[in-house]
């Protein structure tokens, strides 16, 4: 069997090196080398931990292969070499970290011109962090040492692999006091503003573009770890810089003072609109700081708003005359000139300074008319969503957010401003309702002549929404009330037959939440987008917030609104309707479904007749079948109905036992006496024959898909004719003591008459079944 046999193969590595003359690339050709060193095979780190080995695996990495070679294995050994010296070999760590000659060889690769091979700076970068992670004061110490190392990594922040290793020793340095040391060392050194030199029109876009986002992410992580560090009394330093009114002064007129250059300019704006983010609160529901906390990551710096305040009117002009863009053509028309990134940026940095709620800010904003100019390019490029997202929010927030709070005046006292005065220039000088009305009555005119519907219809709806919900339920919904009740007559007529109509409408169709919208209205920041909308508490562990899952499951309204009583009576009487056929209402006899005992009528009552069930053939006694022509009915004058007292509910039992049955084909077997000394009659004791009385209001039903003729005669059950002219209703008291019932079926040939007699003063009843066929009668007889 196969198990009897070691199918555990031996490494060729180990043979490989057992060879004297083994060389490094022969043991990286083979293809687990990578695992083995892994699993720290000895044989094969020993080999690794050779000077020579180690040399040759550093310059794999930091030199470029030659040209010749082939070009899918030209990156092959410095690949491999890449992953075995950041195979987190403590052995290979403790070497290449404490070497300093294997230090200097992997640090000359940032002294090659720019630009640097991307693949081989991946791997310079990839070997470098986690020697920082392994050995974080061995590293720091050699690169303190070299003056040059800042303007080496600056020189080279247009590649992406340098960028990011500028950003790990910020983040994986674990001791606290050394990582403050590596963020002073940094600030000394003027990292911030060698960073910030880089945003200027004179350098490429990747400078732009890495140089920003190294900048965005240093205050980023600058700012969480504030935050989670609260024992730490000492800022930031980097942050600290950053913030200063004269880095962003510099920041701005590095953009403004130079040629428009919208790489620059869209490069700036990211850094001002991650300077300008708060840190939302952790918990639902707290709009202010957490209680007994007063962090400055809460809060956006006063000098960084008074350096952009007198660039307010810079930014203006640049959605009015944004820098050149080639005329775009797109399906639906030709843009020219398209919205572009710079005006976009722009759009949404001014969002950013609404949050803020400044006055000095939003008086400015007033004073140029931003939000008219904003306005007008939401209606004019009608296909730009991401445009129609920031006016919406530029919208939402100017209607809830309460008034800004007025400047210190010189005599120490606050002005309070009673109202916004945003939203009087939203409503006065920039006519918002008025344009939403004209915009609305321009799409619906579109679309009857065939057109479609204009791409910011459902901001526009959403803009609406907001208006009204803010006019009823806002903080300031009486000043909203109020300029709409100062809207020239024909206007808040058009308003509000507005909002009755069309946005009623529009709001009944949309009636389906969708699953962003709670947070659509957010501003769309890179920490927003990691968060996707949910709060970090949502991803915690729920030992640390095991109350929050609570408090949501008591917000919910369990209760149903019901009408129990009206179900249970509903119920009730459908239950009494669907068994009132098995009660006896009023009754004071017995369970009609428990047993009794067999009871037998006298011999003396015994009839000559019998009965059958419908399947069953019956016969009748010869002096009636003698009497009557067997084809004929025996009243065909007679009205066959039938009335039944539904108010009185007889309660009787039938006693069926095996009896004798004899069977006969004429007179005399009809006459003849049934053998055995007792019959079993059907005990008719409670019986009413009232319930046999016959009414033209109540026809007998007749199921048979053939003729059928019914008579009802009175018979007299010892055999005597009754008269047949006499009526039920002419003779009462003979029908209640005797009542026949007959039925006469013709189908072809036969002719079968079916009939039933009761007696009330025997107490029998009797079932008779005849049958004719070409003039033979043949008796049947069942006696039950």
């Amino acid at each position: 069997m196969f198990w009897k046999f070691d199918l555990h193969t031996t490494s060729h590595i180990d043979t490989l090196l057992e060879k004297e003359d083994v060389t490094l690339t022969e043991v990286m050709d083979e293809d687990d080398v990578l695992q083995e060193c892994k699993a720290q095979n000895h044989k094969l780190v020993d080999f690794l931990l050779r000077a020579q080995c180690m040399e040759d695996l550093v310059t794999f990495i930091t030199q470029e292969p030659n040209a010749d070679v082939e070009e899918k294995v030209k990156y092959k050994y410095p690949n491999i070499s890449c992953e075995l010296l950041t195979s987190d070999v403590s052995q290979i760590n403790d070497r290449l970290g404490e070497d300093e000659m294997l230090l200097m060889k992997l640090y000359g690769f940032l002294k090659n011109e720019p630009p640097l091979n991307p693949l081989l700076a991946s791997f310079f970068s990839k070997v470098l962090s986690i020697l920082i992670g392994r050995k974080p004061e061995q590293i720091v110490n050699f690169l303190r040492k070299r003056d040059d190392f800042v303007d080496l990594m600056i020189k080279h922040i247009g590649t992406s692999a340098i960028m990011d290793l500028l950003l790990r020793m910020l983040t994986c340095i674990e001791p606290q006091q050394l990582r403050h040391d590596v963020l002073n060392w940094l600030n000394e050194e003027k990292v911030i503003q060698r960073l910030v030199d880089m945003v200027q029109p004179s350098q490429d876009e990747d400078r732009h573009s890495n140089a920003s986002q190294s900048l965005c992410e240093i205050i980023r992580l600058s700012r969480d770890q504030m935050f989670q560090v609260q024992g730490c009394s000492e800022p930031d330093p980097l942050l600290a810089t950053l913030e200063k009114q004269e880095t962003v002064e510099q920041l701005l007129s590095n953009i403004f003072e130079k040629d428009k250059n919208e790489s620059a300019i869209v490069s700036v704006i990211q850094i001002l609109l991650t300077l300008f983010e708060t840190r939302r609160p952790a918990f639902e529901g707290h709009m202010e700081c957490p209680p007994g906390m007063s962090h400055p990551s809460f809060s956006v710096n006063h000098s960084i708003l008074e350096a952009v305040r007198p660039r307010l009117k810079d930014f203006h002009q640049l959605l009015l005359e944004p820098p050149k863009k080639n005329v775009l053509k797109t399906t639906w028309g030709v843009l020219d000139p398209p919205v572009g990134n710079t005006r976009l940026n722009v759009v949404r940095l001014v969002a950013s300074l609404l949050q803020c709620n400044t006055h000095s800010i939003i008086a400015e904003l007033i004073n140029l008319n931003t939000l008219g100019v904003i306005l007008d390019m939401y209606f004019k490029y009608i296909w730009n969503n991401f445009l129609h997202i920031q006016v919406e929010i530029c919208t939402a927030m100017i209607l809830a957010m309460p008034p800004a709070p007025a400047e210190p005046q010189p005599d120490g006292e606050q002005g309070g401003a009673a109202e916004s005065a945003l939203i009087r220039h939203l409503f006065q000088a920039c006519q918002l309702t008025q344009r939403i009305v004209d915009a609305w009555r321009s799409n619906e005119k579109e679309q009857s002549e065939g057109g479609r519907r204009r791409g910011y219809m459902g901001h526009l709806t959403r803009i609406a929404n907001s208006i009204v919900h803010n006019s009823d339920k806002g903080p300031n919904g009486p000043q909203i009330q109020g300029l709409i009740s100062e809207l020239p007559t024909e206007d808040r007529e058009n308003w509000e037959a507005f909002i009755s109509g069309q946005l009623a409408d529009t709001n009944k169709r949309n009636t389906v939440d969708l699953a962003f919208s709670d947070y659509q209205m957010q501003q769309m920041t890179s920490n927003f987008i990691e968060q996707f909308g949910f709060n970090d508490e949502e991803f915690a562990d729920q030992d640390d917030v095991v109350d929050i899952p609570f408090d949501r499951i008591s917000d919910i309204n369990f209760s149903l609104n019901t009408n129990e009583s009206a179900n249970i009576a509903l119920f009730e009487a459908r239950c009494k309707e669907k068994i009132q056929q098995f009660e006896d209402a009023g009754s004071d006899e017995e369970d009609i479904w428990n047993e009794k005992d067999v009871t037998f009528a006298p011999e003396a009552q015994r009839r000559p007749s019998s009965g059958s069930t419908d399947s069953e053939e019956s016969t009748d006694s010869e002096e009636e079948d003698s009497k009557r022509d067997p084809f004929e009915p025996c009243h065909p004058g007679s009205d066959d109905r039938m009335e039944v007292d539904t108010g009185w509910s007889p309660v009787w039992t039938a006693s069926f036992d095996d009896v004798p049955m004899e069977t006969g084909s004429g007179a005399a077997a009809a006459s003849s006496p049934m053998p055995g000394t007792e019959t079993g009659w059907a005990d008719f004791s409670s019986f009413s024959p009232k319930c046999l009385f016959f009414s033209p209001k109540d026809p007998l039903r007749c199921n048979s898909p053939v003729a059928m003729e019914t008579s009802v005669e009175t018979i007299d059950p010892l055999g005597n004719q009754p008269n047949c002219g006499r009526t039920v209703a002419a003779d009462e008291s003979s029908c209640l003591e005797q009542r026949s019932i007959t039925e006469t079926v013709i189908n072809g040939s036969m002719k079968e008459t079916v009939s039933l007699t009761v007696d009330a003063k025997t107490e029998t009843a009797v079932f008779k079944r005849s049958a004719f066929q070409a003039h033979t009668h043949t008796h049947n007889h069942y006696i039950f």
